[in-house]
């Protein structure tokens, strides 16, 4: 992907809320914000572009836009959130009237924002929700009947499956359906491993002394959200070691980041009856009943040590420990549809302790991210209506074959891979679907329940209506133009199991894309989003997957050889110490490698699609413009000013220890050091810091 993702559980279903209430922050403005486009004039002449060329395309952007106090990162990327936001909410605004001439999907969308703007109802009834949802915690008698809550909380809580690098964010497991690794062409049933709050692993059993400083405040912040949710002071604090405890034992267990990057390392197929011996005293048979599962011959178990780990924890911790545990899971679950006390204080600890956030943002901007969430579709048909033009979704299409056939130039001019290995890669690339801006056919909502009384309710039927909607896949054909993002997400993805590339209308805006912009801006910044999504089909996890998604060895064993050297330049090469992170936090290049490899590639295929396009127009890609700029080197500020994005230093912390993705500024530097058309644009050589003498290239 290219935007960070950020990983801890809270942060994936909320935008923070703001306890004020004044109408500047209860209402979208009226006005959109101005977006960003690249400008000569931001570049800082002062400084050499062969030393520092981040700090050239950025630094004066940057100065100039500090980070907000509501945000936890800001970078080019932030005014076209805001633009986004600012247009979803003068909608929703609209819409959350109750006005008879609104259809069906209007009156969902509307409704589901009147309710989560609804701050007298939720401040009044919050402790009404909240209660029993404890009781049914309460109520377990004995460890056979957890089956019966986790899938209850599998159904009612969102990220029942959302299997990130580390894990998924579910209460202890993470069940779906998803493509068969053998059979992409249909669904399989698959278990993954979960149940931790923080961001990942290495949180729990890390000891620096900054590690341990964070489990310190964690401790802290779960008894006063246990104290929130009724229990007195002491019992609470103790509660939260229970807590704590119980989730390293899930830490200790679980399959590392890295080895997880290898998908034939998740890929266990186990009947029902080997998961059953994997954790007897867990009722499998009762939860795939009461989740509406569909018999299956067979599962995907991403971790089988998990579950074994999750066996001893049933047998050891006691009856009233997982009570403890699956009541905090509870109250941080429900926590984003709760009153300000509890919003402010998951803000404390996971916006401001871990993300370093200042300030909370404003109501109206969580209610737009909680509809975009959970009726996506809904409120993705108005947008790419008034976002994203016919002319727009032709303009990307035309640069996606131009990259295409770029890489497919490019795989022949590959010296160390044969024949076979090359007539697969080409087969593939021709296979892969492209989808651009928004789907085909957008979601029909019209079982889904919404209405102005209730913003849990509303978010607990939305939550049941997706995980049934999965779930109901097993054994089904993979349908290859369903999408996992919403049309106004500023991102993109691959994913290489259905061989596709796809790009939200969201991410389709400046200062990515403007149709009638000069073609060399065009292909330096989305281009090389297009390119980098492009690639990772073939790098080190996408390259595992043939022409039709299926989890299959393509390559020859001496061209393997030669790939995995290639990428070992790579991941030593960004094996590096991030000193905005603090000290002591380095990065490791194999847990970010597939992101590298990515932008590696992808810039390479950019630029030949970049020489296509100025082909067909009849123009010379290093003849200077009026602004004494060459298209060759607009491409490369054009791609650094896409990365113009500062972090704060405690979501740096966050991102090196657990994404993968590099932090933006050594995404920039290590891509152009390791690119010879870049040394060429600027003219720099051999000895300056953006030339590197021993480049590393795989595609």
């Amino acid at each position: 992907m290219k935007i960070l993702r950020v990983t801890f559980a809270f942060l994936l279903s909320v935008s923070f809320v703001s306890a004020q209430n004044s109408s500047s922050l209860q209402d979208p403005p009226s006005d959109l914000p101005k977006l960003v486009h690249f400008s000569p004039d931001l570049l800082d002449d002062s400084l050499d572009p062969c030393t520092d060329f981040y700090q050239y395309a950025c630094g004066k952007w940057q100065a100039a836009n500090p980070i907000p106090s509501d945000q936890v990162a800001w970078g080019v990327d932030g005014p076209l959130s805001v633009w986004n936001e600012t247009m979803l909410g003068q909608i929703l605004k609209k819409l959350s009237a109750n006005a008879p001439s609104r259809t069906p999907a209007e009156q969902k969308i509307g409704d589901f924002y009147f309710a989560c703007m609804d701050t007298s109802t939720i401040e009044a009834r919050s402790r009404e929700w909240l209660k029993p949802e404890l009781d049914r915690v309460a109520q377990i008698k004995n460890k056979s009947d957890l089956a019966d809550e986790i899938a209850h909380l599998h159904r009612s809580l969102p990220t029942a499956w959302t299997p990130q690098d580390n894990q998924t964010n579910s209460v202890l497991f993470g069940f779906s359906a998803q493509p068969d690794p053998d059979d992409a062409s249909h669904n399989a049933a698959q278990f993954d491993q979960g149940g931790m709050t923080l961001p990942g692993r290495s949180y729990y059993l890390d000891q620096d002394a900054k590690s341990k400083e964070i489990r310190e405040k964690y401790l802290k912040h779960i008894a006063r959200m246990l104290a929130l949710a009724g229990e007195k002071l002491d019992a609470a604090a103790a509660n939260a070691r229970i807590v704590l405890t119980f989730e390293t034992d899930l830490a200790k267990v679980e399959m590392d980041a890295i080895s997880r990057r290898d998908p034939k390392n998740t890929n266990n197929k186990m009947s029902l009856a080997q998961i059953r011996a994997l954790s007897p005293s867990f009722d499998f048979d009762r939860y795939l009943k009461l989740v509406n599962a569909p018999p299956s011959q067979q599962y995907v178990v991403s971790s089988p040590k998990f579950f074994q780990g999750m066996e001893a924890m049933l047998q050891h911790q006691s009856l009233e420990h997982w009570h403890t545990y699956l009541r905090w899971r509870v109250v941080i679950g429900l926590s984003p549809v709760l009153n300000d006390a509890f919003y402010g204080e998951a803000f404390d600890f996971f916006g401001r302790t871990l993300a370093g956030a200042k300030d909370m943002q404003a109501r109206w901007k969580r209610c737009v991210n909680q509809v975009d969430s959970h009726l996506g579709d809904a409120l993705g048909q108005v947008y790419v209506s008034r976002a994203f033009s016919p002319e727009s979704k032709a303009g990307v299409l035309q640069m996606v074959q131009d990259l295409e056939s770029a890489l497919g130039k490019d795989i022949d001019s590959l010296e160390w891979m044969s024949a076979d290995t090359k007539a697969k890669a080409h087969e593939k690339v021709g296979a892969t679907l492209n989808k651009i801006g928004y789907p085909d056919h957008f979601l029909d909502y019209a079982s889904l329940p919404v209405g102005r009384d209730s913003f849990l309710a509303n978010r607990q039927h939305a939550v049941e209506f997706e995980f049934e909607r999965w779930v109901a896949k097993i054994g089904q054909p993979v349908d290859r133009g369903e999408w996992t993002m919403t049309p106004p997400t500023i991102n993109a993805y691959s994913d290489p199991p259905t061989n596709t590339i796809n790009f939200p209308a969201g991410i389709l805006q400046p200062p990515h894309f403007l149709v009638s912009q000069d073609a060399a801006l065009n292909y330096g910044a989305i281009g090389a989003v297009i390119g980098h999504e492009i690639i990772h089909g073939y790098d080190d996890q996408g390259r595992k997957y043939d022409a039709q998604g299926n989890l299959r060895d393509w390559w020859t064993a001496a061209d393997a050889k030669e790939y995995e050297a290639r990428g070992k330049c790579i991941s030593d090469q960004y094996t590096q110490d991030i000193p905005e992170a603090g000290a002591g936090v380095k990065q490791d290049g194999r847990m970010t490698l597939g992101e590298d490899t990515a932008d590696n590639g992808g810039i390479r295929i950019a630029y030949m699609g970049l020489q296509s396009a100025l082909a067909r127009q009849g123009k010379d890609i290093d003849a200077k413009g009026p602004d004494g700029l060459t298209p060759r080197q607009k491409f490369f500020l054009s791609y650094a000013f896409g990365w113009c994005t500062e972090y704060r230093q405690e979501l740096i912390r966050q991102v090196v220890l657990t994404d993968p993705h590099t932090y933006p500024k050594y995404r920039v530097i290590n891509t152009l050091a390791d690119t010879p058309e870049f040394a060429v644009a600027f003219g720099c050589h051999k000895g300056q810091r953006e030339v590197r003498e021993n480049a590393c290239r795989v595609w």
